[in-house]
């Protein structure tokens, strides 16, 4: 039987089945007939969830991904609804404070090192 003699519904039944790889394996596996899943197919609907199960491994780890991060998104909203903005920039300014005392001690350590090897230089130069 050709694709062109088949019924529409079951020429969409076919399209349904190549977009989920994981109920072609299912069938083939446990041996039950397609018409058991076409017939679930036509009465579910092919957005029922009962469907997702059958999704591809890689559809349903993106799904999964996703929703991680619209939970992460949502909490990260919840955050900053609560924050005072205020004491962020008075937080950051001190920080930027520490930062600046903690470069300008390694400066201060970096030119007292450099002037403490210069004698040593010099005192080799006149044992000579």
């Amino acid at each position: 039987m050709s694709g062109d003699k088949l019924h529409p519904t079951v020429l969409e039944f076919k399209q349904f089945m190549n977009k989920h790889p994981v109920l072609l394996e299912e069938v083939r596996k446990n041996g039950r007939s397609w018409q058991e899943y076409y017939e679930k197919w036509v009465l579910l609907g092919e957005d029922d969830p009962f469907w997702g199960q059958y999704r591809n491994k890689d559809d349903k780890t993106d799904e999964k991904g996703e929703q991680k991060h619209a939970e992460i998104f949502r909490q990260l909203m919840k955050l900053t609804k609560n924050m005072d903005l205020d004491k962020v920039q008075e937080q950051v300014h001190q920080l930027n404070n520490t930062i600046s005392m903690i470069q300008g001690g390694i400066n201060q350590f970096q030119e007292n090192k450099k002037s403490s090897d210069k004698p040593k230089e010099l005192f080799n130069l006149f044992r000579d």
